[in-house]
C-alpha cells in the first residue's frame, strides 16, 4: 500500500505547432471527484490519445524519474513526480509489477488498469530535450492508464493498493516488450490481445500486426512508432 499525490491541470498552448497540451499537471490540494472520465477540472487536449473512460486516469511510477535523471541529467531538477503529465503518483508500483487489469482502490474508490500509456513528442517539449519519449518507449518506462470502476472524492495521502489480480494477467512490462519486437510471434501477439481488462483499442492494434505478419510471411515487418510522433 502506498500514499498517492495526485495531479491535474488545464489546457497550455504548443504556439510553434499550433496545438495545445495538458501535460503541465499542479498538485491537488484538496479533495476532488473522481468520475468515469477522470478528476473534476483536469483537461485532455487530443482526445484521440489520452482521456475518455478507458484513459480515465494516468499513473507514473515514481521510480522511473530516477533512471530518467540519470539519463538525462540536465534536465534532473525537472524529472519531478506530476512533471511528465500523469494524474497519480505513488512508490511501489511499476511496470514490472503491475498488470493489465489489476484492480486498485484508491480511498474509496476503485480502479482496473486498462493499458500502456503510449510516449508522446509533448514529453520532449515538456522537459524541452529531445529523446526523453524515445528512451520510456525504448525502456518501457511508460506508466499506465486507469478506468475508473466506482468514483468517489479523493485527495492526496489517500491509500492505493491492489485488491485483485485477473487469472492469465499479463505485466505492463511484459506487454510492452512483447509489442515492440520487430517481428514477435503471432500466438503471442493474439495471446496478449485476450488479456483480461485490456482496452479495445490495444486489442486492435495487436491483432491487425498478427494479421500483416502473417499475410506478409517473411517480409520485414513495418516500422513501428511506440511513441506518438511530432506532427510535420
Amino acid at each position: 500500500m502506498a500514499e498517492v499525490l495526485l495531479f491535474s491541470g488545464g489546457l497550455t498552448r504548443i504556439a510553434d505547432q499550433g496545438q495545445s497540451t495538458g501535460i503541465w499537471k499542479c498538485a491537488v490540494a484538496g479533495p476532488v471527484r473522481l468520475g468515469c472520465e477522470g478528476l473534476a477540472g483536469d483537461v485532455q487536449a487530443d482526445r484521440r490519445v489520452h482521456g475518455g473512460i478507458d484513459k480515465a486516469l494516468h499513473q507514473y511510477a515514481a521510480e522511473n524519474y530516477r533512471r530518467l535523471a540519470e539519463a538525462f541529467p540536465a534536465i534532473a531538477a525537472q524529472l519531478l513526480p506530476g512533471s511528465i503529465g500523469e494524474n497519480v503518483s505513488a512508490g511501489g508500483f511499476d511496470e514490472d509489477s503491475v498488470c493489465i487489469g489489476d484492480v486498485f482502490r484508491l480511498g474509496r474508490a476503485r480502479l482496473q488498469v486498462s493499458q500502456p500509456r503510449s510516449p508522446c513528442w509533448k514529453i520532449d517539449h515538456r522537459y524541452a530535450t529531445d529523446g526523453v519519449a524515445r528512451l520510456i518507449g525504448e525502456q518501457g518506462l511508460t506508466g499506465w492508464y486507469y478506468r475508473v470502476l466506482d468514483g468517489a472524492v479523493v485527495c492526496s495521502g489517500d491509500p492505493l493498493e491492489m485488491i485483485d489480480r485477473l487469472p492469465g494477467a499479463v505485466s505492463l512490462a511484459g506487454l510492452w516488450q512483447v509489442w515492440r519486437q520487430h517481428r514477435p510471434d503471432p500466438a503471442t501477439l493474439e495471446r496478449l490481445s485476450a488479456a483480461p481488462g485490456l482496452n479495445t483499442g490495444w486489442q486492435k492494434k495487436l491483432l491487425d500486426r498478427v494479421r500483416w505478419l502473417r499475410a506478409n510471411g517473411d517480409r520485414s515487418a513495418p516500422v513501428d512508432a511506440t511513441f506518438h510522433s511530432r506532427p510535420r
